[in-house]
């Protein structure tokens, strides 16, 4: 079980596909007010591994537990203390930004008044107050994630997990959600994100797992993961996998 200063416990997850073993008994603790990276491979099983701690995905094997709740024993206590962006997330897309960011509130069971005031400053914070009343579907791909962030934001989560969260979005706009998630993190929250853009990670998380195969090769602080390296100079050595790049003599025969 979880301790009061651990935000994520997981033990044991394990999840196959198939023949194919996705996720192969995992075990992490996040610390709570940490902002953690979990970092891999296309395929690693990254997305599989919180789908499974956060309640989307029901795991083969092991247990995850968010603040001492149990994810699986206790779903509903344990979905109210997250907040969570899926990767590739479908919405309901046919509603405005507003009406989307305000559903999400009301399905909480939050009062009218205060889903209200908190969907104006979450568009505003955003930068999609001008697209208030445009339907999600004609959203950008950045626009489209940016909404859904608002949306698992609405509920003042404890804990914050997202799932490639600046993929197609634009500097700026990763800018002001890089603000919005450190001032979270500066007041309790933890902030789990996955990725595989090193650089990004190294400069705004101060915890990093990193995961291929479906099992953690290196966990711990940034600086202890790197060992005196930049953290994707360790994560090809942990990861291996770097191709020859010997041939292909005739790109150069110009």
């Amino acid at each position: 079980m979880s301790t009061p200063l651990t935000a994520l416990s997981i033990r044991g997850l394990a999840k196959r596909f198939g023949t194919k073993i996705a996720v192969d008994g995992i075990s992490l603790d996040v610390p709570a007010g940490s902002f953690f990276g979990i970092v891999g491979p296309n395929g690693a099983g990254k997305t599989t591994t919180l789908s499974m701690a956060t309640g989307l995905l029901r795991p083969d094997f092991g247990t995850a537990v968010v603040h001492g709740v149990d994810v699986w024993a206790q779903p509903l206590q344990a979905k109210k203390l997250m907040g969570i962006l899926p990767d590739g997330v479908r919405l309901f897309d046919r509603l405005s930004g507003e009406q989307l960011v305000t559903y999400a509130g009301l399905l909480r069971g939050m009062e009218r008044e205060v889903v209200a005031a908190r969907v104006g400053e979450l568009l505003a914070a955003m930068d999609l107050s001008q697209d208030a009343g445009t339907l999600v579907v004609d959203y950008s791909a950045g626009m489209t994630k940016k909404i859904a962030l608002a949306s698992a934001l609405i509920h003042a989560p404890r804990v914050l997990v997202l799932d490639e969260p600046f993929e197609s979005v634009d500097p700026v706009s990763a800018a002001n959600i890089r603000d919005i998630l450190d001032r979270y993190v500066a007041t309790g929250g933890t902030v789990i994100v996955s990725s595989h853009v090193m650089d990004l990670v190294q400069r705004m998380c101060d915890h990093v797992a990193v995961i291929a195969g479906g099992r953690i090769l290196a966990a711990g602080t940034v600086d202890q993961v790197r060992a005196g390296a930049s953290l994707e100079e360790r994560f090809v050595q942990l990861v291996g996998g770097r191709s020859r790049t010997e041939g292909l003599e005739w790109l150069r025969t110009f």
